[in-house]
């Protein structure tokens, strides 16, 4: 394996250290001088503060007590340490604290080396969903099918929390059972309503992207039609007229479309349509004309666009004709018998090249007769197409499609670190970076055992970043790394806000970490990126002008205090509370989250911030924060995070910019825990940027979590500085940061946990 970024590289970076800390021992050194004047004061046997002792600790072998060093250089590399108001160096003693104290600790790691151990990985909601669509062309909604997954570590792909019952089981067998049906189709299906709600709070005066021009609100679904057979769709409407029932707008239609095409246009608020369909995915809409209000009567144009569409009801198959000729279909039937005696063999191919794809690696003889002995039980009940459905059932719901084994040697001892197999390294990857099961050339390379070559996997790694399906690294890694699945969570008490504002909100930033994605543009670009994506809605929220329709388009961003993600919505919103900003929780979230750095617990029994009488109500969040400060027990966490969300009081809890808060101008002024002064967004990006490379570092942290599926500790530090020195040196290009996790010990090795039993 390529070590550059691992072992080699972190000797290389010890061997020109200009201090040799073995040789400290005799005389104290200045970086001794350091501690014991700005750290030991607090951290000692006496006051344990935090826990931490460091006069008990080995300072000339940090190695000894990595875990407690590697808190140390969390700490002062986040500017953290020493603490507010306390003695203070200058930040470059500090850097140089930090910077050898780090290179100790990698070369002590580097001469022995723990690659970690991950737990058995069950698939999640998202990467069976992802796996189906892959193995079977067909897509589900997975939160039909199986319960929500438990995060933890900010994830829901956490080996550790990924825990399995026997009702969970039971569900996966369901699951199995009713994907199967749906993907090879059967013609005795009973007919089902599946319904569509459109969101209570969505604006629909205006057009809806993918709905046809001239038309306003409505929604557009796609659905999967299990046969070609009639169907039955069914538009409700809901009036927003005055009072209760009312009875909404004469001269109203809707519009019902099926692939883009007109079925029917009516008026009022419900319509019914009879239609033949093809079976497969495709797309229903339902929207309302819109019509031009005569002259210039708003009062007219206000109610004219009072009716809104609320949902959609597909019911079938009825009087089905045939299973169609779907994607799904397609995938499965790599050949077709012509006679009885050429049925067996065909069965064999089609369940082998799906069990490989399935179990991500080549089934057995045994294998493929297990399959086969479903496929005959059910060829004698409903014919070839039955047998094969039985056959994809069982797959489905093998251990080996559901679950990641890592096979741990016999050969090796207890302890000891070992390579994965190149089968199993292939999954690893498909899963970090698609969410999903290995295509066919990964697979074949892991077969043929190439994989582990550094050039082959890093050019593999390369080409999967580059295939469209490598978005999940934005939908699913960055909407958990940025909060953004908590957007749908989110209920702000002002008018100015609905349905349309969240997926904006949501779809900006996604759009931001794509381009950085695929462009390959420096990760650090995320914080002060020069431009963004908008839609109408989202560029009249920032008062950005001459943007129009909900396409999203890409422009400059000329403020200062938008630029990146601090000046977005979908933060500002995620970091607020119903009624109000949260300068804690943005402070929180920024620690935690760019700058990796742990926010301290609350002390018990805090009391809430104090929002009752008309004399709070008035005064700004900051005035009645720094009321509830001045209880002492408040004090110590407030003073960390406070100054970081009062730099961003000028956004409200939607985003928008404002000058006052309660009448009362925003004071935006604070001073960090390193002595930085803040006024505002642009003052606390600079003090960001200052620090970049513990962004980086803090990226790298969540991408090596998300991508080995387990929590990090202390012993992996030293890799993830490795992973982002080397993307230093290539201005830290997302793809470097990606190459170099896939590179590194952690993803490609673990540690042995237990006796292989003969």
């Amino acid at each position: 394996m390529n070590r550059a970024i691992t072992v080699a590289g972190v000797l290389a970076i010890a061997a020109v250290a200009s201090v040799d800390w073995g040789a400290r021992a005799q005389t104290p050194s200045p970086d001794q001088a350091v501690l014991t004047r700005y750290c030991v004061t607090c951290h000692n046997e006496r006051t344990k503060t935090a826990g931490l002792m460091l006069d008990k600790l080995d300072f000339t072998h940090p190695g000894t007590d990595a875990e407690s060093w590697e808190k140390v250089v969390r700490k002062v590399r986040a500017g953290m340490m020493p603490p507010s108001g306390a003695p203070r160096p200058d930040r470059a003693t500090m850097d140089g604290f930090a910077e050898r104290l780090e290179t100790e600790l990698d070369r002590a790691a580097a001469s022995n080396p723990n690659p970690g151990f991950t737990g058995l990985h069950r698939l999640n909601r998202t990467e069976y969903a992802n796996a189906i669509r892959d193995l079977l062309a067909l897509d589900i909604d997975a939160a039909t099918l199986l319960p929500a997954d438990d995060s933890s570590e900010g994830f829901d792909n956490i080996a550790d929390a990924l825990g399995v019952s026997p009702a969970l089981v039971e569900r996966y067998a369901a699951a199995a059972t009713k994907v199967s049906r749906m993907a090879v189709g059967n013609i005795l299906t009973n007919a089902f309503t599946t319904t569509y709600r459109v969101p209570g709070d969505l604006s629909q005066t205006e057009h809806i992207d993918g709905l046809p021009l001239g038309t306003r609100g409505g929604i557009l679904v796609h659905h999967n039609f299990p046969l070609d057979a009639e169907y039955d769709i069914k538009v409700r409407a809901r009036s927003g007229g005055i009072g209760v029932g009312g009875i909404g707008v004469s001269g109203e239609e809707l519009e019902v479309t099926l692939k883009g095409e007109r079925v029917k246009v009516a008026g009022g608020t419900t319509v019914d349509v009879h239609v033949k369909v093809k079976a497969g995915p495709q797309t229903v809409g339902a929207a309302y004309l819109r019509r031009s209000p005569p002259g210039a009567d708003d009062l007219w144009q206000i109610y004219a666009a009072s009716n809104v569409v609320s949902s959609i009801a597909i019911t079938g198959p009825l009087n089905p004709t045939g299973l169609g000729d779907t994607p799904a279909r397609r995938r499965i039937f790599v050949c077709r018998p012509a006679s009885a005696a050429e049925e067996d063999a065909c069965a064999r191919k089609i369940v082998s090249t799906l069990a490989q794809r399935a179990y991500r690696q080549p089934p057995s003889t045994l294998d493929q007769d297990t399959l086969l002995s479903f496929y005959q039980n059910g060829r004698k009940n409903g014919g070839f197409d039955a047998g094969i459905e039985q056959a994809i059932s069982r797959i489905l719901a093998d251990p080996r499609f559901v679950f990641r084994f890592e096979r741990e040697p016999a050969n090796i001892p207890v302890g000891r670190p070992y390579r994965i197999s190149d089968l199993e390294l292939a999954a690893r990857l498909s899963f970090f970076l698609w969410s999903s099961i290995p295509d066919d050339e990964l697979l074949g390379l892991a077969i043929e055992n190439k994989l582990h070559d550094p050039a082959v996997l890093e050019a593999q790694t390369r080409r999967m970043l580059k295939d469209p399906r490598s978005e999940t690294l934005v939908t699913n890694f960055g909407d958990q790394w940025l909060y953004l699945r908590e957007l749908k969570n989110q209920r702000p008490e002002t008018k100015e806000f609905n349905d349309n504002l969240r997926q904006s909100f949501r779809r900006e930033t996604e759009l931001l970490l794509d381009s950085i994605l695929r462009e390959d543009r420096s990760v650090i670009d995320l914080l002060n990126a020069d431009y963004t994506f908008v839609d109408e809605a989202l560029a009249k929220h920032y008062g950005i002008p001459d943007v129009r329709g909900t396409r999203f388009r890409r422009v400059a961003v000329l403020d200062e205090a938008r630029r990146g993600l601090l000046g977005q919505s979908s933060f500002l919103l995620v970091t607020s509370v119903a009624n109000r900003t949260s300068p804690v929780a943005r402070g929180k979230w920024i620690l935690e989250n760019l700058l990796g750095t742990p926010a301290p617990l609350p002390p018990p029994n805090v009391p809430p911030l104090d929002t009752d009488g008309s004399a709070q109500q008035a005064a700004s969040v900051r005035q009645r924060m720094e009321e509830h400060r001045k209880n002492p027990a408040c004090a110590a966490c407030h003073k960390i995070m406070d100054p970081i969300g009062f730099s961003l009081e000028n956004f409200d809890l939607i985003g928008r910019y404002r000058a006052s808060d309660g009448g009362i101008p925003i004071d935006a002024s604070g001073q960090l825990v390193d002595g930085t002064k803040l006024n505002g967004p642009a003052s606390l990006r600079g003090a960001l940027l200052s620090r970049s490379g513990v962004f980086v570092q803090t990226m790298t942290e969540k991408l090596l979590t998300y991508g080995t599926g387990r929590a990090l500790r202390y012993y992996d530090m030293p890799v993830v500085r490795s992973i982002a020195r080397e993307a230093a040196r290539n201005d830290n290009r997302f793809s470097w940061l990606i190459v170099g996790i896939v590179k590194s010990d952690p993803f490609q090795m673990r540690v042995k946990q237990q006796e292989i039993k003969q």
